[in-house]
């Protein structure tokens, strides 16, 4: 009888717990989620070419952003680095998060005054950077476009 009572409870047991870990999100199991980051917090109507920030888990990617106005590099990279930031804010993460940058340059002759505006921006830490020269040029005409990798 003690057996029976023994083999019950273990299977009642079993079942308690595979109901509980079905009723757990997904996000509460520790498995990392897609989710994007909409700058002005909703979905837009139609769906976009490309998102700006995804996040997964704590991992962040922000879009290359570009300056598509007239001005020189100094002007160019000072939009790009705002705008980064902007987009690392509304994520829920900062320049010192960064762990990655990317820089395309439309003219590697920029590279200079590129860094002049560069420095400092991510803090007393910079993140790991690759600059390069775009073949062919950076849509929009802008002089540089930047993207980055953070956490949140």
């Amino acid at each position: 009888m003690k057996s029976n009572e023994s083999k019950t409870r273990r299977n009642l047991l079993k079942g308690a717990v595979a109901a509980t870990a079905a009723a757990v999100p997904a996000a509460a199991q520790d498995k990392p989620m897609k989710k994007v980051h909409y700058r002005n917090g909703k979905k837009p109507e139609k769906a976009p070419l490309f998102n700006g920030a995804v996040s997964y888990g704590n991992l962040l990617f922000i879009a290359g952003k570009g300056a598509h106005f007239e001005g020189d590099i100094k002007a160019h990279t000072k939009h790009v680095l705002d705008e980064v930031e902007k987009e690392l804010i509304n994520a829920g993460s900062s320049m010192n998060k960064v762990l990655k940058c990317n820089v395309y340059l439309n003219d590697l002759k920029d590279y200079a005054g590129m860094n002049e505006t560069f420095k400092g921006r991510f803090g007393d830490e910079p993140p790991v950077r690759t600059t390069i020269a775009a073949a062919g040029g950076i849509p929009g005409n802008s002089l540089v476009e930047i993207d980055v990798i953070a956490y949140i």
